[in-house]
This record gives C-alpha cells, structure tokens and sequence, in this order.
C-alpha cells in the first residue's frame, strides 16, 4: 500500500448547535453534514454512531465485492447491505455502540456465483473497518486554544 493511504484526516468544523461539517483529504470536495438527532441536536445529518455503522457495512459490502469481481471475476449484480446498531448503557449510565448487526444481500441467487464459499470464508478478514472496529481502536485527544497551546 502506498505511504499516502497509510495516513488519513477529516476536518470537522462546528455551525449550528450540533451540526458539523466534516472535510476529507479524499476526495479533495468532499462533504459531509453530521448532526445530533433531537432533542439534542436538529437532525441535519446522520451522527456520529451512525457513520460508525456506515463505515462497518460499506467497508464489508467493498470486502465482498471485490473478492467476487476482483478476485474471481464474477458479476454478482447490485449489493444491499442494511446495518443496525444498538446504543447500550455503559457502567456509568453512558451511552455507547452496543453493537452492530449487519445484513449484505445480493443480487443473485444460491449457486449463481462460482467462488462465492471461498469469499464468504474470508471477506471479513480483509474489511479494515470491521476489524478495526471490533478488536478496538486506540485514540488520542489533545485539547488546543486559539493560539494552539495545549490545554490540560
């Protein structure tokens, strides 16, 4: 993998209550609205569990997919994926991503697809998301002024 996919960003800048904008280093244009549903928020876009749950079944649907077109050039036709996540409580009361359930549906029938057993064995492994997700992600958080100074 080049050294440029190795690192990514997204710039999130805050408007209206609990709206943000969120800019990506790729595609250069791309936007995206985040926002809290209500009450907290006004519902202006999806929150931030559900691009958590966005990323898990994209990333698996893309896996799939190219195990069967890229790997073993079959034409499986259009993917569904529907993702549910469950918010659960934490030991203090707080909201977290209990988990998600992930549904992927494909566009052809039951031994229309040579191969399909072997992608199945292994899509996952290759879903960066996924198994990111589901081992734990280390972050790190700093907390800067105006001026860039580190705040305790």
């Amino acid at each position: 993998m080049s050294e440029k996919l190795l690192h990514f960003s997204v710039e999130l800048e805050s408007r209206e209550g609990y709206e943000f904008v969120a800019r990506f280093d790729e595609p250069k244009d791309a936007e995206l609205r985040l926002d809290e549903p209500p009450p907290l928020g006004a519902g202006r876009g999806p929150n931030a569990a559900r691009l958590v749950a966005a990323a898990v079944a994209n990333c698996l649907s893309a896996s799939l997919l190219f195990c069967l077109r890229g790997k073993f050039k079959q034409h499986p036709g259009p993917l569904r994926a529907v993702a549910t996540g469950t918010l659960v409580r934490n030991e203090k009361g707080r909201y977290r991503i209990g988990g998600i359930d992930v549904v992927l549906s494909l566009d052809a029938p039951q031994g229309a697809l040579a191969h399909l057993d072997r992608c199945l064995e292994q899509f996952e492994d290759f879903c960066v998301v996924t198994e990111s997700v589901r081992r734990g992600i280390p972050v790190s958080v700093k907390v800067l002024d105006e001026a860039g100074a580190e705040l305790a």
